[in-house]
């Protein structure tokens, strides 16, 4: 008798695939509270979208990161694992992220009030400054692109197909804490949980990955475009 199946590939590369991606996300996660724990609060507060090296440092970081989610995933069917294909309605599709798209503003508002992640976070930038108007562009593209991108592959993706065995609910619940602790802030784990967690789900109910890597795309462009409007 061959050895059991999940997902199409064998339980044992199923299993030390979740490992890798459990080290990957848990080491993200310690690397993110050690360098919030080294960043002085002057620094915290300057605008870092504005400067080439967080947006250099931020496209070279996702890239590397997108690279070793690529390579956790070989030997297994990169459609069925990060979910590449059309939502199964387009129509149920729209009507999620929305909805979802609202809800995460919403309650993302009110958490934010309480927990003060954003002003923690330290990225959103505070008004226009068009002498660093390229070293934004950069940022945007990082932070409102290829961020969103890397970060839906990794979690609603590998992570999410990965977990599925375990049940649905175990893989939403998972990735939206993986999600919202590799993000290094304490405060700001309420907010980031609600945000992966329903990204998560929408994952799960449009059976692709498209419309959360659109709402994660339109909600960190959505900031970044408050911000510079303030």
């Amino acid at each position: 008798m061959g050895p059991l199946a999940v997902g199409g590939v064998s339980e044992r590369l199923h299993g030390r695939k979740l490992v890798a991606w459990s080290v990957l996300v848990g080491s993200l996660t310690l690397i993110a509270f050690w360098s919030a724990s080294t960043v002085d609060d002057e620094t915290n507060q300057l605008d870092a979208v504005y400067t080439y090296e967080f947006g250099i440092g931020g496209l070279v970081l996702y890239g590397l990161l997108a690279v070793i989610v690529l390579v956790i995933a070989l030997g297994l069917d990169w459609r069925e694992t990060f979910a590449l294909r059309r939502p199964t309605s387009w129509i149920t599709a729209g009507l999620l992220t929305l909805g979802i798209l609202v809800a995460v503003f919403v309650v993302g508002g009110i958490l934010e009030a309480i927990f003060h992640a954003g002003e923690e976070q330290g990225l959103d930038p505070t008004g226009w400054r068009s002498d660093r108007a390229v070293a934004f562009v950069l940022s945007a593209l990082a932070i409102g692109v290829v961020g969103p991108i890397t970060e839906e592959l990794m979690y609603r993706g590998l992570g999410y197909f990965l977990l599925s065995p375990l049940g649905h609910w175990v893989a939403i619940v998972v990735t939206g804490l993986t999600f919202a602790l590799a993000h290094g802030i304490l405060a700001g784990i309420p907010v980031f949980f609600v945000i992966g967690a329903g990204l998560a789900y929408l994952r799960y109910r449009t059976n692709s990955i498209v419309p959360p890597i659109l709402v994660h795309v339109a909600f960190n462009s959505l900031q970044l475009v408050v911000g510079v409007a303030g």
